[in-house]
This record gives structure tokens, sequence and C-alpha cells, in this order.
């Protein structure tokens, strides 16, 4: 069974910065892809970045992109998402998302679809 925790979340002002952690385990869990989304009370759940494990090839939606920065330790098996530049729409509950399959599918990784497993989220207030 495969289990991802989020930490990191908490309460910042507008401008400031956070630095979630999403620390996967699993005897035999290999990531393919780790991503972050995000999701706003009343809101669909948005794609907010995404990593391949190997390469290190990232993607991130033009909202989030030149502020955010997702990253990995290979060995702790744990994906990182450092927030810069804060700003009160980016207030949402943060969830990471894991795909262990390298088959293709019909979803790509900007869909939530695409993912296998998910953490239980972590609240990200920005005030204004």
């Amino acid at each position: 069974q495969v289990q991802l925790v989020e930490s990191g979340g908490g309460l910042v002002q507008a401008g400031g910065s956070l630095r979630l952690s999403c620390a996967a385990s699993g005897r035999t869990f290999s990531p393919y892809v780790m991503a972050w989304f995000r999701q706003a009370p009343g809101r669909e759940r948005e794609f907010v970045a995404a990593l391949r494990w190997r390469g290190r090839s990232t993607l991130y939606p033009d909202s989030v992109k030149g502020r955010f920065t997702i990253s990995r330790d290979n060995a702790k098996i744990t994906v990182y998402l450092q927030m810069n530049s804060l700003k009160p729409e980016d207030t949402a509950v943060y969830y990471c998302a894991a795909r262990d399959s390298t088959r293709p599918g019909p979803y790509g990784p900007e869909s939530s679809a695409y993912y296998d497993y998910w953490g239980q989220g972590t609240q990200v207030t920005v005030s204004s």
C-alpha cells in the first residue's frame, strides 16, 4: 500500500513563501510522476506542478510558472513544492499525487485522473 503524507502548509502573508513536502512510502513503490494539485472551496481540483521522477522534467500551469518550483529527493522518495511570491488566490488545500505506472493512457499529467495515489492534503492560506 502506497501512502503519501504532505506537510508544510500554513498561513502566510501575500508575497511570502512556503515549502510543501510529500513523503511517499510503500515497500515496492517506484514513482513515475509525482505532482501537486490544489482545491479551493467551491472550485474544482486544479493542477499545480508535476515532475517526472527519472529525468526530472517538470510541468507547470501559467498561473504558478515562475513562482512555484517542484523538486525531489530520490533517496527519501519525497517531492517538494517551493512556493514564492504567494498571492491570496493561491489559498487552497494542496494535495500530493503520484503515478507509478509507465503505461500510456487517456490522461496526461495535468489531469487528476492520471494519478494512482493521493495524499490527505495540507491547507495553505495566503492573507492579503
